[in-house]
């Protein structure tokens, strides 16, 4: 069934829930509205009953006195029956002993319950008997100083009357599912138009590929928001499309470089062992020098490409977030740099902060920032690091290095990818390691920026939720 009912359309299934639905409501309707009737009509017929049993049991001679009542053994047929139509209830009065005395044309059976009734050893019954080819109910009360009476009412007339109750509103349950599916129909069409013009524009967006046609939106309903979300998400992948179309473009520009470098080194490399004798033309120095050469543009173009994956790295590729403590991830970044720069002093003054955060991906920033404050750094010199609580819940990483500093045109760009100044073309680097360093701050709630220092060198400083250990 649910197989079935994951087959069907939108438009089926919303037909058949409003079908269902108001299916469900007139019939629960109708089955209330024919047991209250039902109800009522028993109500009335029981409450008529016992108001005439009453009056018969309070003056019994009376009521054998009148005219036209039936006497003991006054019987129509020779088996002691007549079982005829008579206007109103039938009723008869017992003795002590469950002997009839008199009563209607028709005789109704003394049961066991009324004899004992008569007798006094019961309060008042009612029953359910048949006559004849007719369905009674009769109700035996006692009277006072011995004997009952009993009456009876014929069922058949209110038989008919709920059976004919009960077709009409079979009829009318029928009517209103048959109108409830053609309004549920009418519904889901005219609910899921705007539905169906959404799908429409998303599919024409899958096949011509233009991300830049945002989908039509009108109103503040449900359905436009979804509109709206469907044009965000078009425009987030269209701004991805751009960055993963400029950073492949500039990834092929700065991959260029060395590798032509290599390439031409190695094919002169090639060309003198090819031809011993222009080997003269290649000194040993020379030749140390081109291998020297190689080793460095290799480990350029390895870092380059590491930097590259991390810039585009997926966020769901990534490690879950986990409580760092932060001042220890300094710590280490700083004894990484430490060997690569050993004539440089480092001075740290980190306060104990928790950040959430991944660690390997906020050891590469920090050791980003470090490494550029290195560069910079002239020998002997100081690059000056501090971890501090910055406000209710974040805390700030500085590191100011003793450098040139930035140029104030170059300042706004030094976060940007494959930026590099005109001071930095001429030194080792590919323009990403400060652009690693803002998307890793981004992605874990924070900030960077850059400032030029005083009176001298650079200030950067990298903001992120945490709080003090």
């Amino acid at each position: 069934m649910s197989r079935w009912w994951r087959e069907r359309t939108l438009h089926a299934r919303l037909s058949l829930l409003v079908a269902g639905a108001v299916a469900a409501a007139v019939l629960a309707v109708s089955a209330g509205a024919w047991f209250t009737v039902r109800e009522i009509q028993q109500d009335k017929v029981e409450s008529e009953m016992r108001s005439d049993a009453g009056t018969i049991a309070a003056n019994p001679a009376q009521w054998l006195a009148t005219e036209g009542t039936r006497k003991p053994g006054d019987y129509q047929d020779g088996g002691g029956a007549w079982y005829g139509k008579e206007i109103g209830p039938c009723w008869q009065i017992v003795d002590v002993t469950g002997a009839v005395v008199g009563g209607s044309h028709t005789p109704l059976p003394v049961t066991d319950s009324a004899a004992l009734v008569a007798a006094g050893s019961r309060k008042p019954v009612r029953e359910e008997v048949s006559l004849g080819s007719g369905d009674y109910l009769m109700l035996t009360v006692p009277i006072q100083g011995g004997g009952a009476v009993q009456v009876a009412v014929d069922r058949s007339p209110d038989d008919r009357l709920l059976a004919i109750f009960a077709a009409l509103l079979a009829l009318g349950c029928a009517a209103g599912v048959g109108g409830a599916a053609l309004l549920g129909r009418t519904v889901s069409r005219a609910g899921l138009a705007p539905v169906d013009r959404l799908t429409e524009a998303v599919e024409d967006v899958a096949v011509t590929m233009d991300l830049t046609r945002p989908v039509d939106v009108a109103g503040n309903d449900e359905i436009a928001r979804l509109g709206r979300s469907v044009n965000a998400m078009l425009s987030a992948i269209d701004t991805s499309r751009r960055a993963q179309r400029a950073l492949v473009e500039d990834a092929g520009h700065e991959l260029r470089t060395p590798l032509t470098s290599i390439r031409t080194n190695v094919e002169l490399l090639l060309s003198v062992e090819r031809r011993p004798e222009l080997a003269h033309r290649l000194t040993a120095e020379d030749r140390a020098g081109l291998l020297t050469d190689l080793d460095a543009q290799v480990r350029e173009l390895a870092t380059l490409t590491t930097e590259l994956v991390e810039l585009s790295r997926e966020e769901g590729s990534r490690g879950a977030a986990e409580p760092v403590e932060f001042a220890e991830v300094v710590t280490t970044a700083i004894g990484r740099v430490q060997l690569r720069a050993p004539d440089l002093t480092f001075d740290a003054a980190l306060r104990p902060v928790t950040v959430q955060g991944r660690p390997g991906e906020l050891e590469r920033m920090v050791v980003n920032v470090l490494d550029n404050a290195a560069k910079w750094s002239p020998v002997p010199g100081t690059v000056r690091v501090a971890l501090v609580p910055d406000g209710p819940g974040r805390c700030a990483l500085t590191v100011t290095d003793d450098g040139p500093g930035i140029a104030a045109e170059d300042l706004p760009h030094v976060f940007d990818r494959f930026y590099r100044s005109a001071a930095a073309r001429a030194m080792p680097g590919s323009g990403l390691g400060l652009a690693i360093v803002a998307q890793t701050a981004g992605q874990h709630g924070g900030t960077a920026e850059a400032r030029p220092g005083t009176p001298t060198g650079t200030v950067i400083t990298i903001r992120l939720p945490g709080t003090p250990a």
